[in-house]
């Protein structure tokens, strides 16, 4: 079968955090996923892996850890969520992306699997879109004889299909609220889904975050009997300059720290990865050294996070902020980069599970105008609840009818200026290969 055919079939799925009018919501189970996994052969024993959750910074930290761990030679799997332009996008190894044929391959397999253990009854509901993509990851990783795997969560801890693993360290980046209606409507809630991811005798890699966060965090490490790998010194000096590298000690040896992900927000997430491949060099013997830890720092490839790009006289700066959280550090990091003599525009959108209203009182005031887009996902804000949302802060607003209207307009209104485009993933991914291959509609 074709890779087109596996895309469509994919996208036809009913989205894990929706269900269609009158069905009931779906629950998540480990024990099916590993009924799935074990028909396949059991693929997630056969090689190590690092377990991260947060609500943001994920990402960041698993694109930062696989880049390091690339850099110093070893063959590495990574697996994130979600994909900007295209799902290949979410399983690679040795930061490539997985081929189309190689996609379209596992997805049939893996697919096929699941239906006859449905028709066999040994699972009550074929997987989700998320657990059919996390079982072609384990299994091209074992395929591909991958060295290590970093997996970021999708959502949560405790119940995410990537928790079948056994980790030889977890991850957990600054947490907030987000996707309350399924994890809990306070910080304390959410924690203990993230915290699910933890092991007795585990190790345990954070940095000091909200009280009560750090609160839960804290009973895991004594309730499960977890070492808790110091972080803190790999961090810059209080009041450093957020755009300028910085030197910490790493192994006896001093490194410069020259991320190319901007924001304060981001160094908090390259001392994760910095302390767990310290972790993974000097408990698990993987050849890892100061040297190398500094290269894959540098050569870290993720976009969408403050990425600016130049085109037809406007800098444009995409940021896949999704939350008020990410609009925090979102507007921390365009400190300095926006300039009151010059016209400054954003193109918004966001998911109708998301408080807009927030959003838009952070995010909104810095911006001379703000122009509204249309995406293309049946979970999208509706239109008249941004601009309702936007008349609120005041900021004047303009709604379009396409991404491609609400970019002219920007590129327009933005000429000489700073046009950002956040508020959803969704959005970046339309907007980036447009501004990178086609320039402006």
């Amino acid at each position: 079968m074709s890779y087109s055919a596996a895309i469509n079939e994919l996208n036809a799925m009913v989205p894990e955090l929706y269900t269609r009018a009158g069905q009931p919501r779906r629950k998540f189970s480990l024990d099916e996923l590993r009924i799935l996994l074990a028909a396949l052969g059991d693929p997630h024993f056969s090689f190590r892996s690092v377990l991260i959750a947060g609500t943001n910074g994920k990402g960041s930290t698993a694109a930062t850890l696989a880049s390091i761990l690339t850099a110093s030679g070893v063959r590495a799997g990574l697996y994130t969520s979600p994909h900007l332009e295209r799902v290949n996008e979410r399983i690679r190894i040795d930061l490539a992306e997985i081929s189309d044929d190689a996609f379209a391959r596992l997805y049939f397999r893996v697919h096929n699997v699941a239906q006859k253990l449905v028709s066999e009854g040994r699972l009550p509901q074929h997987p989700s879109f998320f657990e059919i993509l996390t079982a072609q990851a384990l299994v091209y990783f074992a395929e591909e004889k991958v060295e290590l795997a970093v997996l970021e969560v999708g959502m949560g801890g405790r119940l995410d299909a990537t928790n079948v693993v056994d980790p030889l360290l977890s991850i957990i980046t600054d947490i907030s609220l987000d996707h309350t209606e399924w994890l809990g409507s306070t910080i304390t809630a959410i924690a203990r889904e993230k915290a699910g991811i933890l092991r007795r005798g585990g190790t345990l890699i954070a940095l000091p975050q909200h009280p009560e966060a750090n609160q839960v965090l804290g009973e895991a490490v004594a309730e499960l009997g977890l070492r808790r790998v110091e972080t803190e010194s790999y961090m810059p000096p209080i009041g450093a300059d957020p755009a300028a590298s910085y030197s910490v000690e790493v192994v006896g040896k001093e490194i410069e720290v020259a991320s190319p992900l901007t924001g304060a927000h981001q160094r908090r997430n390259v001392a994760l990865a910095i302390a767990a491949a310290v972790e993974l060099a000097s408990v698990h013997g993987f050849p890892i050294t100061p040297e190398s830890i500094a290269q894959g720092i540098r050569q870290t490839l993720w976009p969408g996070r403050i990425e600016r790009i130049e085109s037809c006289g406007v800098e444009w700066i995409l940021d896949v902020a999704h939350n008020p959280a990410g609009a925090w550090a979102l507007r921390s990091g365009l400190s300095g980069l926006l300039s009151e003599n010059r016209p400054r525009i954003l193109v918004f959108s966001c998911l109708r599970d998301k408080p807009v209203a927030e959003m838009a009182q952070i995010l909104f005031p810095l911006f001379d105008q703000v122009i509204l887009a249309p995406i293309h996902s049946a979970r999208a804000t509706p239109m008249e609840e941004m601009e309702a949302a936007a008349r609120a802060t005041g900021t004047p607003t303009l709604s379009a009818n396409s991404v491609g209207e609400a970019l002219q307009w920007a590129g327009e209104r933005g000429h000489g200026g700073t046009v950002v485009i956040s508020g959803s993933v969704y959005l970046v991914g339309e907007v980036r290969p447009i501004l990178l291959t086609r320039g402006l509609i």
